[in-house]
């Protein structure tokens, strides 16, 4: 199922809910996002009981640079002015029974570096919810779309 594409024009955060029981995969598609300054971004995800900021195993590189993250599975480490990323990011039910979602990511930085990433991360229930967020949690997205696809 394809959702509703968000434009990622403003705000700290692109935020999609409502994900039902259920689904084993799901597609983050970027096309031009950016931000306003240089932080790195990140995928977080979450239960009815709110996103996780903590517990992930997650790793990026591009080109010499590589980010790890525990707050979020690393997507690409240091955003540039005026960059915008493209690319997706799938992540995929690894295990019922505990929750464990596993990610994959391929984003072009304005077609001059590919940023690769992978990590996993256990929830205490279902999946219900996944954000893109800045790393420092304060920069704003200024430009783009981003939709998911969900199956």
């Amino acid at each position: 199922t394809l959702g509703t594409a968000v434009a990622s024009t403003s705000g700290t955060e692109v935020l999609f809910g409502s994900i039902p029981a259920g689904t084993k995969r799901i597609t983050i598609m970027l096309d031009g996002v950016s931000t306003n300054s240089t932080a790195g971004i990140l995928l977080q995800i979450g239960d009815a009981g709110g996103l996780e900021s903590s517990g992930y195993i997650s790793a990026c590189s591009r080109t010499t640079a590589v980010a790890t993250s525990t707050i979020g599975y690393a997507l690409i480490d240091a955003m540039q002015a005026a960059a915008t990323l493209n690319g997706s990011i799938t992540i995929t039910l690894l295990n019922a029974s505990t929750n464990t979602w596993v990610c994959s990511s391929n984003l072009a930085l304005s077609g001059s570096s590919c940023a690769s990433g992978a990590g996993s991360k256990s929830l205490s229930a279902t999946l219900t919810q996944l954000r893109l967020v800045a790393t420092n949690g304060t920069d704003t997205f200024d430009a783009g779309t981003v939709n998911i696809a969900y199956e």
